[in-house]
């Protein structure tokens, strides 16, 4: 198609002048009746800012081929405002006089029929020439125009070359269609990346804000990119970062590499880098980028600090308190100062040891202890020294190396004292410990630091230690089975939490808490116990304590029998409760029932029994052996 062929037709031209005859345009009009000035026009010229900046080189290059021929180019906005001329300084004059300015608006409305005020109505490149201006003023000149449009096909402005009628070539109209293309190409080059600008800042935020290291590599080991994270972690700043080569930052990572060829998974391993200051060890997980046709092509390595590690561990391995001082149940006056008195001391950082008979509660408060101390947000960890095997517990509480033994984690595992950093530290049964191992746990609450099996780096450790026990350790002592000086670091803030035979107050209050908590758990109905059982119930010396009782309650809900008279005398109210003989009478026939009920429930499954009897394994595994009772029968 020929550019001459875009010219509008005659009755375009006619009906536009119909239009300004109508509008009472003047033929002898010079000026546009619309030009913005000052502060009207700074701001339009700042609001057309981009069209300004990207038009005026097109411009300028197509003003540069007809320069010195009398020409004067234009560029509007979509209203037919004026934002820029440039020309011949002869030409251009004479549009000053008429003044063809920026703020001049050269839509019909304003100046009559022109070239631009044609290409806006009409939305196509156009050429208006002599009389087939409206005003008599453009009558000498022969101007060529065409709209500029976004890539929406909306007309944001226009560009016009006006000359001497004489002076007009039918290709002047070509060249300015060209210009106002490549205007619009470089519009659209503009939006393509300013989303490209938008997408890389989104994505470079998210990369940013991430709480983890993230360092991208090539096979060859060139650092490609880093989170603000990881250039803190290891000391550098980015532009250093990415000069350096990832074996000068992680060790071992050839062996990382290879495992990601040979597919296997490197997932939150321990691995010693170098920082700018010094070495230390990160958590990592190196994550293959594959290419079509799974190929790696890079890697993507998550570095995270040790200790927010140990915090997540921590709580996924049960590190939190579920315990609070206001779900304790009683109302003994006694035991209420003694809860009084564990509020007070929760937020010290003393050692605290919890001594009382088994059964008594020691870890419920242990738990409440943390939940109201300023450590309740950090982990919290229970460790039975009594149901660790002595060849074992040292590394469960300390941790290991890697290498330190046959069998040891690639990278070493962290102790309990590692992932309760910042936390707590429940050592139950602390008067089972090895005297060995005791001297160890001494030195970490005189210097504040663990060694790991193996490490020779000390770990330093904010741990608040407390420690329980059902044996007297004044005794013990005294027998040199527990060291002195441990039992006097260990018993800085005492507790000493009654028997359930001196609260027996809260005795009748327990059973309806448990009464109403297992048949729910057990989805059975309460059992109504009458006023003499209650007594005997209440008068029993209850040498297993609450945990006895727990499981006494749980019994009669089972059996929905009140099954004995606890001071071994049977009793026959008159009630539909089940009589049991004389010989069953004792408490070693309700415990073997009471555990085959338990494990038959769960399929014999000994772990959850265990949870559910609130004892350890080791301690099930033995009442099994005594009462005979062979677990593959029960599954």
């Amino acid at each position: 198609m020929k550019y001459t062929e875009l010219k509008p037709d005659k009755q375009c031209i006619i009906q536009s002048h119909e239009r300004c005859s109508f509008q009472c345009i003047d033929k002898d009009l010079v000026y546009s009746k619309k030009i913005l000035r000052g502060k009207e026009l700074s701001g339009k010229l700042e609001e057309k800012k981009e069209l300004i900046v990207i038009a005026t080189p097109f411009m300028n290059s197509l003003y540069n081929f007809v320069k010195g021929s009398n020409f004067f180019a234009i560029i509007t906005d979509e209203e037919g405002c004026i934002l820029n001329v440039i020309g011949d300084k002869g030409i251009v004059d004479e549009a000053l006089k008429l003044k063809m300015i920026p703020g001049a608006y050269m839509n019909e409305e304003n100046i009559g029929t022109n070239a631009m005020s044609l290409a806006l109505t009409q939305g196509v490149p156009v050429q208006v020439s002599q009389k087939e201006h409206y005003i008599e003023s453009y009558y000498k000149w022969t101007c060529s125009c065409s709209p500029i449009k976004d890539t929406r096909g909306n007309i944001i402005g226009t560009i016009d070359l006006t000359g001497y009628r004489e002076n007009v070539h039918p290709h002047t109209l070509g060249m300015v269609v060209a210009a106002a293309k490549s205007v619009e190409k470089m519009l659209e080059i503009n939006r393509y990346n300013e989303v490209l600008i938008h997408n890389n800042n989104h994505i470079k935020t998210i990369f940013n804000t991430i709480s983890k290291g993230i360092i991208t590599i090539d096979l060859s080991g060139t650092i490609k990119t880093t989170n603000e994270i990881a250039n803190e972690m290891f000391g550098f700043s980015h532009s250093k970062m990415l000069e350096m080569k990832i074996w000068e930052l992680v060790e071992g990572w050839q062996d990382i590499l290879d495992a990601l060829y040979s597919e296997k998974e490197f997932i939150d391993e321990d691995v010693y880098i170098k920082s700018k200051k010094n070495k230390l060890q990160l958590n990592v997980s190196a994550h293959p980028i594959l290419d079509s046709e799974k190929r790696i092509r890079e890697v993507i390595f998550v570095f995270q600090e040790l200790k927010k590690v140990r915090k997540l561990a921590g709580r996924i391995s049960s590190g939190h308190a579920v315990y609070t001082f206001n779900k304790i149940i009683g109302k003994n006056k006694d035991f209420l100062k003694i809860i009084d008195y564990c509020n007070k001391i929760a937020n010290s950082s003393s050692t605290i040891l919890i001594t009382g008979e088994s059964g008594t509660g020691k870890e419920v408060f242990a738990q409440s202890i943390h939940n109201v101390s300023d450590r309740k947000d950090e982990a919290f960890i229970a460790v039975n020294c009594g149901a660790i095997p002595r060849s074992l517990i040292e590394s469960e509480l300390f941790g290991y190396e890697e290498g330190a033994f046959t069998g040891a984690k690639r990278g070493g595992c962290p102790g309990k004292f590692e992932i309760a950093d910042g936390g707590t530290i429940f050592l139950d049964e602390i008067g089972e410990m090895s005297l060995e191992m005791q001297i160890k746990l001494l030195r970490v609450i005189e210097e504040k630091v663990i060694n790991r099996i193996g490490g020779r780096n000390p770990i330093p450790v904010n741990v608040r230690i407390v420690a329980a026990t059902n044996k007297n350790l004044k005794e013990e002592v005294e027998k040199d089975d527990f060291r002195k000086d441990l039992f006097y670091r260990l018993n800085v803030l005492p507790v000493n939490l009654p028997p359930l035979r001196e609260r027996k107050d809260d005795i009748p209050l327990l059973i309806e808490f448990f009464m109403n908590t297992i048949s729910k758990r057990l989805n059975k109905k309460k059992v109504e116990i009458p006023k003499e059982y209650l007594e005997n119930l209440t008068n029993y010396n209850w040498p297993g304590n609450i945990r006895e009782l727990e499981n006494v309650i749980e019994l009669i809900i089972n059996t929905e029998s009140i099954p004995l008279n606890l001071e071994r005398r049977l009793i026959k109210p008159e009630t539909d409760f089940v009589e049991i003989e004389e010989e069953n009478l004792k408490l070693d026939y309700i415990e073997k029932k009471h555990i085959l009920s338990v494990l038959g429930k769960l399929k014999g499954n000994v772990t959850s029994a265990s949870k559910a009897l609130g004892v350890g394994r080791n301690t099930l595994y033995r009442k099994l052996e005594k009462y005979n009772v062979e677990i593959s029968t029960l599954k």
